[in-house]
């Protein structure tokens, strides 16, 4: 069986996506379209985070006391007029956790501003719809929500607790907010759905859920996740988390994605420092949390970020719910059944310590698989793969792979292969072209993208690259490198310093892959071809490397022949530097055909997209975007052309001819590169 690393796979948050030109008009935002990852929200506005939430924090410092609170048990099956009356008359603590009150009720984050700034902060809303989903916005000086409650509501006195800004600034905390009469006459109050709303859901699930166990407040962070920008409006998303059974987190996704207007499925799951939070018995807001064996974290975006919106903002007054203390409405919420949704969401675990997983849709998942099948096929041509590949195939690996390269914004593809000792160059056809069609996919997908060959090769590999652009066959250049550095030596320290970054979770290469190219033999293997890591540069030391980087994650796509990455304890592979994922094909390039088209199809779905921008901004990408960047046969054999002009011939025939692996590219690679096509497009 494969030993390889679990790990992590890509510790970026893509925190915005950009407006469409119709989503644009749709909500009337003019404003500059952002997307940009973690890494250059953290490094543009490191400093602004303290201005966004420490002071906010030190005031909550005093937080309200605990055994005043009731036992929300006694209230789950309340109607909520008549618990509005109890928070009116003062019968409910200040500062009370409203979850689990009103059970089959939707609640309400309250952010409340002055009529001038209605518009703007409606768009804010629109545009970070996972955080702020909008259910109801009052006019002016209108103090009860017609279109949630039809009872008596008055929203200066409704809740168990507000927050009172100045200038800013958190100023105070108050039971009421009728001293604040004659102002609110000219604001307007913003309802948000909330997470509260969906606690029977859970519960009826059979979920635990530890702050209804302990008739405590859930735990919310300021994370490193921006917010899409609207005005005077431009701040970090607030997220809540809840500790989950690591057996429950998908029964948990699939109870929470269709309620949208509750702040909908999770945005994270797992590790905290990914999204910014160094400790998470540290909390921002609320209460930490308690954690049992085999709980993970469970982030949702949360309306509280209404509260470091409005500090943000500056403005001269303002007001919001107190963390944890909502509004409850008349509205029922509506559960859907699972077994009713079209395309349930699925859990895929990328890491175990600490526990990371990502997100996409069964259909998506299904197709990969189908993907993943297609490139087993082996045509047992190369001499030194007697036994095949099959016992090498570890299923699922094209997903985690895919999913994993969609979470991180830098890749370096390692490739280059050189075996046919009496030609000049000796690298061989197979992986290259697989190589730029990855390159290109990830290229589109806003990726940093570095191709990595032996320092003997580099000259040679930008030209090839020139040539594909000049020739329309690729859109525009890739960068190529080689390692070590000129003037380094080539060690592990040099290789962990070439992947470093400005802290360990934000190394300045996230992910690694390895499609065809060699490595050092292992120890326990003796091959006729290693002899070849001789001619080649040590870009294993940099996998070497990885495994002590927690946050640099690696794939290899090979053909089973002492390729990079396929470490194992099968003796046929003769190579001793594993990878986190394994990708088999029988041909190499096949193996970066495949992973393209599963990156194209990971990247449309929306359940993934949603996850991978934390529910920020609008989707990231279209079809019309990437369809191009699929593989087809015209660009393949247009790239196969290309490489026999740089002399580049096919490694089994030892000649240059319009083949891979002494297999015609006509009637064997053409064909199988419109399989995947159909796979991947139906």
């Amino acid at each position: 069986m494969y030993l390889y690393k679990k790990r992590h796979h890509g510790p970026v948050v893509r925190v915005t996506g950009s407006l469409s030109e119709d989503e644009s008009q749709k909500i009337g935002i003019t404003t500059k379209s952002i997307k940009m990852n973690s890494f250059l929200v953290l490094s543009r506005m490191r400093n602004l985070m303290p201005v966004l939430s420490n002071s906010y924090v030190r005031r909550m410092s005093a937080q309200p006391d605990r055994s005043k609170f009731v036992d929300v048990k006694t209230l789950s099956n309340a109607l909520p007029k008549d618990v509005r009356q109890m928070i009116r008359k003062k019968k409910l603590a200040d500062g009370q956790p409203t979850a689990g009150i009103c059970d089959e009720y939707t609640q309400a984050n309250l952010t409340i501003v002055h009529e001038s700034l209605a518009d703007d902060f409606e768009k804010f809303c629109y545009a970070n719809f996972g955080a702020m989903p909008l259910i109801y916005k009052s006019k002016p000086g209108e103090y009860a929500a017609p279109g949630i409650s039809h009872h008596d509501s008055d929203i200066r006195s409704d809740v168990p607790m507000y927050n009172v800004f100045v200038n800013g600034k958190n100023s105070k905390a108050v039971g009421s907010l009728f001293e604040y009469e004659q102002e609110m006459k000219k604001m307007s109050t913003f309802y948000l759905g909330c997470s509260f709303s969906f606690v029977k859901a859970l519960t009826e699930a059979g979920v635990r859920l530890r702050s209804l166990e302990e008739n405590s407040n859930v735990s919310m962070y300021t994370s490193n996740v921006r917010c899409h920008p609207v005005g005077v409006f431009d701040c970090f998303q607030v997220v809540s988390m809840m500790p989950i059974p690591r057996n429950q987190v998908e029964i948990v996704f699939q109870v929470t994605h269709p309620l949208e207007e509750l702040h909908g499925a999770p945005v994270h799951i797992g590790d905290p420092a990914l999204m910014g939070i160094a400790d998470i018995n540290k909390v921002d807001f609320g209460f930490p949390a308690k954690f049992y064996e085999g709980d993970v974290p469970v982030f949702w975006a949360c309306g509280d970020t209404g509260l470091i919106a409005l500090q943000a903002a500056n403005l001269p007054l303002a007001f919001t719910h107190y963390p944890g203390s909502m509004y409850i409405s008349d509205t029922p919420v509506k559960i859907h059944d699972l077994s009713s949704l079209p395309d349930k969401p699925k859990v895929i675990a990328l890491k175990e310590e600490p526990f990371f997983a990502s997100v996409t849709a069964e259909s998506v998942v299904s197709k990969v698989k189908a993907l993943e099948e297609c490139i087993q096929d082996d045509p047992g041509t190369f001499h030194l793969r007697k036994h095949g590949i099959s016992h090498l195939h570890i299923p699922d690996e094209l997903i985690k792979s895919a999913l994993s390269l969609s979470h991180a914004s830098s890749v370096v593809i390692a490739t280059g292969f050189p075996c046919v000792m009496n030609k000049t160059p000796p690298y061989v056809n197979d992986g290259l072209s697989g190589t730029i069609a990855l390159a290109t996919m990830l290229q589109a997908l806003g990726k940093q993208v570095t191709i990595m060959v032996d320092t003997s090769m580099e000259t040679l590999m930008i030209d090839i690259v020139t040539k594909l652009v000049s020739r329309g066959v690729i859109p525009k250049s890739l960068d190529v490198t080689s390692f070590p550095p000129s003037g380094q030596d080539a060690n592990l320290q040099t290789a962990r310093e070439f992947l470093s970054g400005e802290d360990d979770v934000h190394p300045k290469y996230q992910h690694l892959v390895a499609i065809g190219n060699i490595s050092k033999p292992s120890d326990k293997t003796q091959r006729s071809d290693a002899n070849l890591t001789s001619l080649v540069s040590p870009i294993d030391l940099l996998f070497d490397a990885a495994k002590d980087m927690p946050y640099v994650s690696t794939t290899e796509i090979g053909d089973g022949v002492n390729e990079l990455g396929q470490g194992s304890e099968v003796s046929e592979v003769a190579c001793e530097v594993a990878a986190d994922y394994l990708i088999t094909a029988g041909v190499s390039d096949w193996g970066g055909y495949a992973l393209s088209m599963a990156l194209y199809a990971v990247s449309l779905c929306p359940v993934h997209d949603r996850y991978l921008r934390k529910a920020v901004g609008f989707p990231l990408q279209n079809e019309d975007n990437l369809r191009p960047m699929l593989p087809t046969t015209e660009k393949q054999e247009a790239m196969l052309s290309v490489l026999m002009d740089h002399g580049i011939c096919d490694g089994v025939l030892g000649e240059l001819s319009m083949s891979v692996d002494g297999l015609p590219f006509h009637d064997v690679h053409a064909e199988k590169i419109n399989e995947l096509n159909k796979l991947t497009i139906t």
